[in-house]
């Protein structure tokens, strides 16, 4: 007997809240630096920290949701599939 888990989905108002706050943040920061009293490669600098920051942040949350999903049984289960259908598969067994 198996037992599947529901994929648990996120709202549109999580989805909705969390783009409305990642753009909140973002703009507030690029103001923040605007304002500040420095020079134009200072601004970049901070610019470009900023920047690298959030594309660094996606990417990590990527990678610990990737590593959650293969730790799942279900993962598991359709790695092995996958691997038992690539380790039986002849690509010179003409099928005619």
């Amino acid at each position: 007997m198996s037992t599947t888990t529901a994929a648990q989905k996120a709202s549109a108002a999580y989805v909705a809240q969390a783009a409305i706050a990642f753009g909140i943040s973002f703009v507030g920061i690029g103001i923040g630096i605007y304002a500040l009293p420095l020079d134009v490669w200072q601004r970049g600098f901070l610019g470009m920290s900023v920047f690298f920051l959030v594309t660094s942040t996606f990417t990590l949350a990527k990678v610990v949701r990737d590593q959650h999903e293969a730790a799942t049984v279900h993962g598991r289960i359709d790695q092995a599939r996958m691997e038992k259908l690539l380790s039986e598969h002849d690509p010179f067994n003409s099928v005619a």
